[in-house]
């Protein structure tokens, strides 16, 4: 029954992250704050630090050409961009400590990352015109914060599937 808990998660994200956008712009302080919501992504990681980084590649580059078709119509740059992020947090965890802070803290850099290169590019492809210190205060600090607040409340859920899926699995293999 995990075994199908994991991919089914990763869709509910997939749906969830575009119902959580409807509340976005939000005003604060007279100033309008974009919150996008990046829940797919921070799961993806999660997959890719406890359980499998080549799963978690797999699963970013299905998710990832999703949401290149039917969110932005460029093909090809979610599709790149999830799994590589996959791959980085993968990478890392072969140097650092699992912990569940520790994690948390890579996840949420890799979203600063993800949205820092995303900005780059529709900026390359004059796709958007704002300014790098007005993405900082009006998108990237607000998403960082939506973000980090999803993951204090869902972060050990996460990490609990997964962990599930793993001893699952060995247990599978012993058998």
């Amino acid at each position: 029954m995990v075994r199908f808990l994991i991919p089914l998660v990763a869709v509910v994200l997939f749906f969830l992250e575009t119902e959580f956008a409807l509340f976005s712009p939000i005003k604060w302080n007279g100033e309008l704050a974009y919150l996008v919501p990046r829940f797919l992504i921070l799961y993806l990681i999660f997959l890719s630090i406890y359980y499998n980084r080549k799963r978690a590649m797999l699963y970013g580059l299905i998710f990832g050409l999703l949401y290149d078709i039917f969110y932005i119509d460029i093909i090809g740059l979610y599709s790149f961009l999830y799994p590589f992020i996959c791959f980085i947090a993968g990478s890392t965890v072969k140097y650092i400590h699992q912990h569940l802070f520790v994690t948390t803290t890579l996840s949420l850099l890799l979203v600063a990352l993800l949205e820092i290169i995303l900005h780059q590019f529709f900026l390359l492809i004059s796709f958007t015109t704002i300014p790098f210190s007005e993405f900082l205060n009006q998108r990237l600090i607000p998403t960082m914060i939506a973000n980090s607040i999803f993951l204090i409340m869902l972060g050990w859920t996460f990490r609990y599937l997964i962990q599930a899926r793993v001893l699952q699995k060995a247990n599978q293999s012993i058998l």
